[in-house]
């Protein structure tokens, strides 16, 4: 065998033994050390000594879920303009040109967010 194929075969090797004993070492150590005192203001459903009114069966807009999707989604994406922000004088045209396709898209997305009307409140 290569030596090279038998330094990739270890390289694996070992990223799946650390990838898979770091979760079981952390489970452990944290089952180990957790405090094990249950009383019945644990198992209730608020922690807060409170006692819970109503019923839990509650509905909610659905809107509200879609403006919070929203916001992650567009929250993300300008995310990705950073790293080319900071590169931006190595860059060549190509690259300027490709992050001006990506703001148009993004720009289409929330016009049609807007224009679908999600981004109201009422």
């Amino acid at each position: 065998m290569p030596e090279v194929y038998v330094n990739s075969l270890l390289f694996i090797a070992v990223f799946v033994v650390v990838a898979l004993g770091l979760p079981i070492v952390a489970f452990g150590l944290s089952r180990l050390l957790r405090p094990h005192h249950f009383y019945r203001e644990k198992g209730e459903t608020y922690e807060s000594g409170t006692e819970p009114f109503g019923t839990s069966w509650v509905r909610f807009k659905v809107k509200y879920y879609m403006f919070a999707l929203l916001f992650v989604l567009f929250d993300v994406e300008t995310l990705f303009l950073y790293p080319w922000a900071v590169v931006f004088d190595r860059l060549g045209l190509f690259a300027v040109i490709e992050m001006f396709v990506f703001l148009f898209l993004l720009a289409l997305g929330l016009l049609y967010a807007w224009r679908k009307k999600v981004l109201e409140w009422n």
